[in-house]
């Protein structure tokens, strides 16, 4: 037991980003309006991402470099390069920082379920101090610059996610032969297409195709240790799966008509299951919240670093500057009860573009020989790699068509 936990670990961090308080609420919508119907949509969005991240981890553990600092060394042309560096750090600072509110609110709602707080009034602001909690929780982790502190941090707190989401589900005593047609049967109820969209698109996130390759290399340095990476990998991103589809499993049994977040969710469970799943829910919430809090600033500080050439890691004062930029301006939103819709819907576009082109400079990357030597993809790799960079540019098409209607 001891050895296995020793060699787990980046890929956590990677589960913990992408289960967060939108993803957890997407989930919940999901099984409220369509029941098991969309399970199969979790799956494939699962195996999309073990696909791109396995890609990530063996990036970053035969070249010791991150995503970000082996596409600024790769990409020869000076107007592509200034064009992809300007690119990637708009659309990753952006989108990290617009959503960072959203996932220290969502902890804050997991914690308000069991703890009723009033906010403070500072004349005309009310302030929910909830949320500066959270964020000085998220900024102690991050400060120590010790990788192996945050990544237990980590490790515990989807540990703790994930038993609570499983816990819930096991309440609502699912019909087992529903679920697996719904893993393995592939349906398109009436107005779902939306909802398939935001499951893989809430799965598969761009940026933690930067996070995963910066931190293999934290951990493991040698081609030798690629399998340890490639196990890490497949078991936090199944961990991560089993949570999302618990999430929708748990949705299916209650008895709410509409969910607009997860404590929608667990009103409607406790008149059929008890108060019990309302408290596992709120901590699995309040777990989600602080997991993405925690690792969306640090993959904008990676993905920064690298883009900017900086060759100091997790202790330096540039590195902090970015973290901290990004959890300030989520404290801020958050603790202020600022919705901040607009730059939501803009990193919506700069996500839905960024994904496709990540994908692909992936896959391109994946390919040199003079870069990854006997490790690049080979053909089933690379058909895989561009099944998958068809459907995020789909997925990306669609994200942005559907933010630019409702501007």
């Amino acid at each position: 037991m001891k050895k296995w936990f020793q060699n787990i670990g980046p890929a956590t961090l990677i589960t913990a980003a992408f289960i967060g308080p939108g993803t957890v609420t997407l989930c919940s919508m999901a099984g409220v309006n369509f029941g098991y119907n969309l399970l199969w949509a979790m799956l494939l969005s699962v195996i999309a991402t073990m696909i791109l991240q396995e890609m990530a981890a063996r990036l970053g553990v035969i070249t010791q470099k991150g995503l970000s600092e082996v596409l600024r060394q790769e990409i020869k042309n000076p107007f592509f390069k200034i064009l992809s560096i300007f690119l990637i750090i708009f659309a990753i600072v952006l989108g990290n920082a617009a959503y960072e509110a959203g996932n220290i609110s969502g902890g804050v709602l997991g914690l308000l379920a069991v703890l009723p707080v009033q906010n403070l009034k500072l004349g005309e602001l009310s302030i929910n101090y909830l949320s500066i909690i959270l964020g000085i929780l998220a900024f102690l982790i991050l400060i120590s610059g010790n990788y192996k502190i945050l990544e237990r941090s980590l490790i515990v707190m989807v540990l703790l996610m994930s038993l609570s989401f499983l816990i819930t589900a096991i309440i609502t005593k699912p019909d087992l032969p529903a679920v697996l047609k719904g893993l393995f049967v592939p349906s398109f109820p009436e107005k779902s297409l939306l909802t398939i969209i935001g499951l893989i698109g809430t799965t598969v996130v761009p940026y933690n195709l930067f996070l995963h390759a910066s931190l293999v290399k934290e951990k493991w340095n040698d081609a030798s240790d690629l399998p340890l990476a490639r196990k890490d990998t497949l078991y936090a991103v199944l961990v991560g799966g089993l949570v999302s589809i618990s999430i929708i499993i748990s949705a299916s049994a209650s008895n709410v008509e509409s969910v607009k977040n997860v404590m929608d969710l667990a009103e409607g469970l406790v008149p059929l299951y008890g108060s019990i799943a309302k408290y596992f829910l709120a901590l699995g919430l309040f777990a989600a919240g602080i997991t993405s809090a925690i690792t969306a600033p640090l993959a904008a500080a990676y993905v920064v670093k690298g883009m900017l050439g900086w060759k100091e890691g997790l202790g330096s004062k540039k590195f902090k500057a970015v973290w901290i930029f990004i959890l300030l301006l989520g404290v801020l939103f958050s603790s202020m009860g600022f919705k901040p819709i607009e730059i939501i819907r803009v990193a919506q576009i700069a996500n839905g573009i960024l994904l496709p082109v990540i994908t692909g400079f992936l896959l391109w990357i994946m390919n040199k020989k003079d870069v990854l030597g006997q490790y690049s993809n080979n053909l089933i790799q690379n058909l895989l790699g561009f099944i998958i960079l068809g459907i995020v540019i789909f997925l990306g098409f669609k994200s942005v068509w559907k933010v630019l209607e409702n501007f």
